[in-house]
């Protein structure tokens, strides 16, 4: 029987053109999302409030968010090559990279207890502990691969894409690197998230496919509907499947583990759907660019 998706309710930001861009679950109960374009985070709490703090430059470019181990939001800041930390409360600070044009990225709660992060523009990946002492490791890699988004795998080691080198790459607490390349070509895999089946979950935005890659380096790939649908992050659900963003339809897609894809149209097609993420309610958060984030309840139609 196929998922239905409902929009259940709406948050609109102060600002539309702050851009709403990546959203995750706090151990407050609350959903963080970040505005890329006006250098804040926000806070949306389970009794619906929805609360913005600035941070100490408007042109940071807040990008991915995660909760981390300390109880507080850690934060990219693509701009300015700082990793941000806010708490509960909104109290925010930062810390600087070695290379401030680093282009920090994705961000990832490791099982070691720091914060793993990619870097767009030097081809490296990150470690920061919650202390702010930062350590670099460059990737096998050609100039320009482009490290993308990164998660935790169930094999103790972070997994996180190379979108301009087509590839998955894994790497050991230890900074330990192996890359799996994709096959189709031109693939520029972004968003990555480990699903409840133990593997990992990566979209390809440029072959507009979702792939799975096993701790054994298997990998299969599902072509979408729409191959130019651009699916940007992803998400998985309690249930083994699914769900992602396609930023260039207005729509969510999900997967079952069986390889079952559907697409759901969200009320507006130009709304740039970006980050996703589950709440402690089970409902599914979607930041919008357009200036929203939007709650969606699943159902079975």
């Amino acid at each position: 029987m196929p998922h239905t998706l409902t929009a259940d309710r709406s948050f609109s930001v102060s600002d539309p053109a702050s851009g709403p861009y990546a959203v995750t679950a706090g151990a407050d109960g609350s959903m963080w999302c970040t505005l890329v374009h006006a250098g804040r985070i926000a806070r949306l709490t389970p009794e619906g409030r929805l609360d913005e703090f600035s941070l100490d430059s408007d042109s940071c470019g807040p990008s991915l968010i995660t909760a981390g181990p300390d109880g507080a939001l850690w934060f990219t800041r693509m701009r300015d090559g700082r990793i941000g930390r806010i708490d509960r409360d909104g109290q925010a600070r930062s810390y600087p990279l070695p290379v401030r044009d680093a282009g920090p990225y994705g961000i990832a709660a490791g099982p070691d207890g720091a914060l793993w992060f990619t870097q767009l523009h030097t081809d490296r990946i990150g470690r920061i502990e919650t202390g702010g002492a930062v350590e670099e490791f460059p990737l096998p890699v050609l100039e320009g691969a482009f490290p993308s988004m990164i998660a935790a795998g169930a094999d103790g080691a972070l997994w996180f894409t190379l979108n301009q080198a087509h590839a998955i790459g894994r790497i050991t607490p230890a900074g330990e690197v192996t890359l799996h390349h994709l096959p189709a070509p031109g693939a520029a895999p972004v968003g990555i998230a480990a699903g409840a089946d133990g593997a990992l979950w990566f979209t390809e935005i440029g072959a507009g496919r979702i792939g799975r890659i096993t701790m054994e380096g298997e990998l299969t790939e599902y072509p979408l509907p729409d191959p130019s649908c651009r699916p940007h992050a992803i998400t998985a659900a309690p249930d083994g499947s699914v769900w992602f963003t396609e930023w260039a339809t207005g729509r969510i897609g999900s997967l079952t583990p069986a390889g079952h894809v559907e697409e759901h149209p969200l009320p507006d097609p130009d709304c740039e759907p970006h980050g996703l993420a589950f709440g402690p309610d089970g409902a599914l958060y979607v930041a919008l660019e357009t200036g929203e984030i939007l709650r969606l309840v699943r159902g079975r139609g």
